[in-house]
């Protein structure tokens, strides 16, 4: 099980390490967004191109808590599903920002192949006051 990389994700996240957080992907890992808004990215391939994609996560949304987690193991031990609720503010605004994930993680035991990542980006467009700038960053991405 992949508990240990989702943990470790998690972390980086709320300690706004973006280059930590992007470290954790294969060199060809996937992110990919199903309910993706139109005009913003479905699917990001590559280590640098994650790293470029989360370069501005913390401009735009400050995570600051975790207030709840729970990780289902799969019959397939490098499939995990987590599901996860961040909370913080977006500084721009200074609105409060709660948002429940849940995410698809397949893993080589070590780095991270492919995220699915399933959230509502009018949730955080709503917190950001804006879906454009939210279109311009690339997303929420926990």
């Amino acid at each position: 099980m992949n508990e240990h990389i989702v943990d470790r994700a998690l972390r980086l996240l709320l300690s706004h390490d973006m280059e930590g957080f992007s470290d954790l992907w294969a060199p060809d890992g996937v992110i990919e967004f199903p309910f993706a808004a139109v005009g913003y990215p479905s699917r990001i391939v590559g280590r640098e191109a994650i790293r470029q994609y989360m370069s501005g996560y913390s401009d735009i949304l400050d995570v600051r808590e975790l207030t709840s987690k729970t990780i289902h193991a799969t019959a397939d031990p490098d499939v995990t599903v987590a599901e996860f609720e961040l909370a913080g503010i977006a500084p721009k605004t200074g609105k409060p920002y709660s948002m429940r994930y849940v995410a698809i993680i397949t893993t080589d035991g070590s780095q991270i192949r492919n995220y699915r990542d399933y959230w509502s980006p009018l949730a955080a467009a709503e917190a950001i006051g804006t879906t454009s700038e939210l279109t311009a960053f690339g997303g929420g991405a926990a």
